[in-house]
């Protein structure tokens, strides 16, 4: 029915706009991380302006809340084909958040938590989330660039997507997916065709 995929897109949607990094800053650290640094509610700029524990902590819930979002509706409502645009609704929601005047993240985290969600609820595969996983460790060590990695992450996740199954629809959200993750980033590919995107020092 067209009012259950509203409701679907919606619980995603909503769930992906709770904007974890402001939250925890203003809570915790009486700080608007969006008046620093890139001013991006991610975990990445979270964990340059609050520091590490902000930043895995932010990363984790927006990883959280893309799998709650994709299993409440794979589980709860049991349709596993919608909990896939609940998840990428989700995604939506962190880039363009309804509760921070839809200026988001950048999509990186809640990739894998939609992968994760795929591996666990979908496919029942580790490996969906494995591979991709792999790819961005081994781009972020070579060049140290958190943005280079997720955009190599999102392309690997959905090249992996396409070959190893045959349901159009996750093949398309994956790639719409993949697409976003670019066009949040496309700032960064600047900056990094012009040798001036910030490098990780801890890797």
């Amino acid at each position: 029915m067209d009012w259950m995929i509203i409701l679907y897109i919606g619980i995603g949607y909503i769930l992906g706009s709770i904007p974890f990094a402001l939250v925890i800053g203003k809570l915790f650290y009486h700080t608007d991380i969006r008046s620093f640094g890139s001013g991006n509610l991610g975990g990445t700029n979270a964990g340059r302006v609050l520091g590490k524990k902000a930043g895995i902590a932010t990363i984790v819930l927006d990883v959280l809340k893309v799998v709650l979002s994709v299993g409440i509706v794979a589980v709860g409502f049991d349709n596993k084909e919608m909990s896939i645009w609940a998840g990428v609704a989700a995604a939506f929601g962190h880039c363009y958040p309804l509760f921070a005047r839809f200026k988001g993240g950048k999509a990186a985290a809640t990739l894998v938590g939609f992968l994760l969600s795929t591996a666990i609820f979908t496919f029942r595969d580790a490996w969906f989330i494995i591979i991709p996983l792999i790819a961005f460790f081994v781009l972020l060590y070579l060049f140290k660039m958190v943005s280079l990695a997720s955009m190599a992450m999102a392309l690997v996740s959905s090249i992996y997507i396409t070959i190893m199954q045959n349901q159009l629809v996750i093949t398309i959200a994956s790639w719409l997916l993949t697409i976003l993750v670019i066009y949040r980033h496309r700032a960064n590919i600047v900056k990094i065709l012009n040798h001036s995107e910030n490098k990780i020092t801890w890797m």
